[in-house]
């Protein structure tokens, strides 16, 4: 432990030196916005650093990086499952699951699944973790009581992505360039045949009700609806861009989408499959997070260093906000209070108040602050201190 806790000092260190300077290096506009004064959200963000080999674990409170904790291999996801104790990181290359106390802020548990792992959800209310693997190609299980894996469900071909319905009975999973999607039914270990759902057939969601499963065909600019009862593809829409990304309004009436080929937000109507709008929203707008009150949409924009911050009711972008060099994926806290921003070139998590977001007045909001983290944040989740 002693060895441990030395070397971890060191790595800390080296850490904090780099980001220091990167965060010096940011533009002084964009550092003079920053305010460090004022009430957080009582829990801490934990920031998966993918060249870090670590959790970057952020105090929401103070607003500042708590510590590090050191982690065999680099992980991907971190997932907190609501109401636990615990926060799980994937090691994809690893095949690695580690758990992590979220009170003591240290690895209680890590299980290997002797796998090259691809993404991980945690099952709604079940007390499970659901793994996609590439090799071998399947979907498993594991048991948050005892740590180990439950179910192993062997996949008809290389998986891209997968999703669990709300209810946590069904999965949904892609198969990229082979253009198909499975549905697997998991209490009866059932894996459906695959449907046909264009030339490509990427990321993947349900429908709020569970009811219609809608995925991404990057290749032709088009999302496929399948229904999750027929496990027929009911229709295919239109859109102007490649679909990367997803983000479902907080009641689940209308889903936004981002991708390449046009700097602006599609608007789905998911209940009766229609487009029904698309917004210019910044440059290239990338992953996206809903606040609920104000609803607002989040757009991070890549290749601008901004986030884009559209009114949700008006569809009227309200505020241009510099957060550094590359935003990328976006968290609102569970108070609806803060957007956190992971910023993968200066590995940085830039925070947004919602509170200082003022539509009436001006087209800016300022940055509350940035906190160096780490190489490569990739993901991030938050519990509450406990």
């Amino acid at each position: 432990m002693r060895y441990c806790a030395a070397g971890f000092s060191l790595q800390y260190n080296e850490f904090l030196v780099i980001f220091r300077r990167q965060f010096l290096s940011l533009p002084l506009a964009l550092l003079a916005g920053c305010r460090r004064r004022s009430p957080g959200y009582p829990g801490y963000a934990f920031v998966a650093l993918g060249e870090g080999r670590a959790l970057a674990v952020v105090d929401l409170l103070a607003f500042a990086l708590r510590r590090q904790i050191p982690l065999p291999a680099a992980p991907s996801e971190v997932v907190a499952p609501r109401g636990g104790p615990a926060v799980y990181a994937l090691l994809p290359e690893a095949g690695l699951v580690c758990e992590v106390d979220s009170s003591r802020l240290e690895i209680t548990r890590r299980l290997s699944t002797r796998a090259r792992l691809l993404r991980m959800k945690s099952a709604p209310g079940r007390g499970t973790l659901w793994l996609l693997a590439a090799e071998p190609r399947q979907l498993m299980t594991i048991s948050l009581d005892d740590f180990r894996i439950k179910t192993r469900l062997n996949l008809p071909a290389p998986p891209f992505d997968f999703d669990l319905s709300p209810d946590g009975a069904v999965a949904a999973v892609t198969f990229g360039d082979a253009g198909l999607l499975s549905l697997v039914e998991l209490q009866q270990s059932r894996v459906h045949p695959p449907v046909p759902a264009g030339q490509s057939c990427e990321i993947v969601c349900f429908r709020p009700d569970g009811r219609q499963v809608l995925t991404a065909n990057p290749a032709e600019r088009r999302l496929a609806v399948i229904s999750a009862e027929t496990r027929q593809c009911v229709t295919s829409l239109s859109v102007a861009i490649r679909p990367r990304h997803f983000c479902f309004k907080n009641d689940g009436g209308e889903l936004f989408v981002t991708g390449e080929g046009m700097d602006a937000v599609v608007i789905v109507s998911p209940y009766s499959t229609e487009v029904t709008e698309t917004v210019l929203a910044g440059r290239a707008p990338g992953p996206m997070a809903v606040s609920r009150s104000p609803e607002y949409l989040f757009v991070a924009n890549p290749p601008s260093g901004d986030v884009t911050i559209l009114d949700v009711e008006t569809r009227r972008v309200v505020a241009v906000t510099p957060v550094g060099q590359k935003p990328g994926p976006i968290l609102i806290t569970p108070d609806d209070r803060y957007a956190l921003i992971l910023d993968q070139a200066t590995g940085s998590v830039a925070v947004i108040r919602l509170a200082s977001i003022l539509p009436r007045r001006t087209r800016g909001a300022p940055l509350f602050t940035a906190i160096p983290v780490g190489l490569n944040p990739r993901s991030v989740a938050v519990a509450a201190m406990t």
